[in-house]
């Protein structure tokens, strides 16, 4: 399950990145960790602490709920 939310975090802390056309210095530089640190974030090699997730979230203007929050199921209708 951790190496789940891991995962999860990671692929949403990406995407949050990319949608706001961030590149990974300049959130880093923003969040105030090093870019190092952020792309192992990313890849899901770091744990991240309560004090790193609440400054990524503030860097990229989200609540903190989103890395958290699983992708949404395509309605296949029918």
């Amino acid at each position: 399950m951790a190496d789940d939310l891991r995962d999860l975090f990671a692929t949403n802390l990406r995407r949050l990145r990319h949608a706001r056309g961030l590149t990974q210095d300049e959130l880093a530089d923003e969040a105030e960790v090093s870019r190092s640190y952020l792309a192992q974030v990313e890849t899901a090699k770091k744990h991240v602490s309560l004090k790193i997730i609440s400054k990524l979230a503030h860097a990229l203007d989200v609540d903190p709920v989103e890395f958290l929050r699983r992708p949404a199921r395509r309605d296949r209708g029918g």
